[in-house]
């Protein structure tokens, strides 16, 4: 907690004010409590009464994007099947776009874990970057739907804002030792240059001559290069990778993501996931 305040309404109501240190103001006001944050530059405000309808809102959505695709996917649609007012969809997350944040923001603090287990504690670093974005390549592959998710992710400003600045904390620890004379912010820099490469090789479907093996040697090899990683060792890093079945593995990936987004807004999506 950074700060609280108290404060006497018209109504002679006390009402109190918590500041925490992320910037969220928790005003109390008798049972009630609305807190103020910060979602893609727009302050909205939540009632503690709201947290069920955004459950119902995200499961909507992921059901939807999985189903539809994030672009044919109406905001009509999902107020609909939410049961919500329009006022109510936008205080909770401004527009479509919004929903799309909370679970790229969810999707990737969880993603470099997730590869650090594939990895193992014996592989160095470059191992889990290499299983991570071998990784996201490969859902794109498993379902039309989820490339489109993928790249609207990879393409919209505050979206792609968010997971270049998140990336750079994890490239700084993983690349560093190969240029260590390079600061966060050129890792953040860099992370540009691989976005972009990320999303070029997911937007490109694969084909009969241009297979997932063949993508995925192409994407991290340029991706290695780019961060100096010695040849011998770039190598060695695609024979890992081209020894995995990432297929089965992003299949499982993809699973144990829902399976955590769903148990932290406590609803179900059984049925709800494409097959690989």
């Amino acid at each position: 907690m950074h700060g609280m305040h108290m404060y006497c309404g018209r109504n002679s109501e006390i009402f109190t004010i918590l500041i925490l240190k992320n910037g969220c103001r928790y005003v109390i006001i008798g049972e009630r409590t609305i807190f103020f944050v910060l979602r893609g530059g727009v302050r909205v405000a939540k009632r503690s009464d709201g947290f069920i309808t955004e459950k119902r809102i995200l499961q909507v959505c992921v059901r939807l994007f999985l189903e539809k695709g994030f672009h044919r996917t109406k905001t009509s649609q999902i107020l609909k099947d939410a049961q919500v007012s329009s006022s109510s969809f936008q205080n909770l997350f401004h527009n479509k776009d919004g929903v799309l944040m909370e679970l790229v923001q969810f999707m990737f603090e969880n993603q470099f874990g997730i590869a650090r287990n594939i990895a193992g504690d014996s592989l160095p670093p470059v191992y889990v970057y290499a299983s991570e974005t071998a990784i996201q390549i490969t859902l794109t592959e498993l379902n039309e739907n989820l490339r489109d998710i993928y790249l609207e992710a990879y393409t919209q400003d505050s979206t792609l804002d968010y997971i270049q600045k998140a990336t750079a904390k994890e490239l700084k620890e993983i690349f560093g030792p190969y240029q260590p004379d390079l600061t966060e912010q050129d890792f953040y820099e860099l992370e540009f240059g691989t976005a972009g490469l990320m999303r070029g090789y997911m937007a490109s479907p694969c084909t009969e001559s241009f297979t997932l093996e063949r993508k995925l040697n192409k994407f991290v090899t340029l991706a290695l290069r780019g961060y100096k990683v010695p040849e011998d060792e770039i190598d060695k890093v695609l024979a890992f990778i081209a020894g995995l079945d990432m297929r089965s593995l992003a299949q499982s990936v993809m699973e144990e993501l829902f399976k955590r987004l769903a148990m932290h807004y406590d609803f179900s999506l059984d049925g709800l996931l494409p097959q690989g």
